[in-house]
């Protein structure tokens, strides 16, 4: 795209050379103004992954440990989990305005229904034998509960936390891009809006380096975290 947008094969006022986006981001970085919209954009990521996690992962572990609990409630989940949460974004700009509760709504919405169901899935795989080991042993459901359910359930949920971590920021930047509100996705509609170009990128760049940071982040935490598990001793060993 460099030698392209130089020599001409693409319009620069669109595709300005790569080295230009790459100068601006440093240039941006050194300024308090990004600082403060990535902080805008984390922060909403943050309360919204908080809250998912609060209200799916109780609910996972109930869902996943009940059966009859599961088959009554996957109606509602099958025709709510569908809708996409962009949809959703008039109406959380005429609850809540273009602030941060529109976002954290949004965000909250769309990182439940992994962490739901990844939740449900390890429960509902939890070995029946080590399962029967502890009954065997004598321990109460609350024991097997922590010593059984909750270990094994672990990886599952951790997975579930890497996946909704992406979604919510693409779903926070998206609100922000079309719901106008504070953050990155507004500060890269209204460089587009001014026709800086190259600015417009820079801040595109600047989203993907956070979500990388964000996943590596994530995966850092779910090794050193479950390091006992085999699929990261496994991981390890490679």
């Amino acid at each position: 795209m460099e030698l392209c947008s130089r020599l001409g094969v693409l319009p620069r006022d669109w595709f300005p050379p790569v080295t230009s986006m790459y100068a601006e981001l440093f240039r941006l970085i050194v300024e308090q103004p990004l600082w403060v919209e990535i902080g805008r954009t984390l922060r909403a990521w943050a309360v919204g992954i908080g809250l998912a996690a609060l209200l799916a992962v109780p609910c996972g572990v109930l869902l996943g440990s009940i059966p009859l609990a599961y088959r009554m409630a996957r109606i509602v989940i099958e025709f709510c989990r569908p809708i996409p949460s962009v949809a959703l974004i008039p109406l959380a700009v005429l609850v809540y305005g273009t602030g941060l509760e529109m976002k954290v709504f949004l965000i909250t919405f769309a990182t439940f229904w992994p962490l739901l169901f990844q939740t449900i899935y390890g429960v509902q795989d939890v070995d029946p034998v080590a399962r029967d080991t502890a009954r065997a042993y004598g321990l109460g459901p609350s024991a097997r509960f922590w010593v059984i359910t909750i270990p094994s359930a672990a990886p599952y949920i951790a997975t579930g936390l890497r996946i909704a971590a992406a979604i919510g920021l693409v779903l926070g930047v998206t609100s922000e891009l079309v719901g106008g509100a504070p953050g990155l996705g507004r500060a890269i509609a209204v460089a587009q809006s001014a026709g800086n170009v190259t600015l417009m990128y820079a801040l595109i760049i600047t989203t993907g380096l956070l979500g990388l940071t964000l996943n590596s982040a994530f995966a850092a935490v779910e090794r050193k975290a479950l390091r006992w598990h085999p699929a990261q001793r496994q991981e390890v060993a490679r």
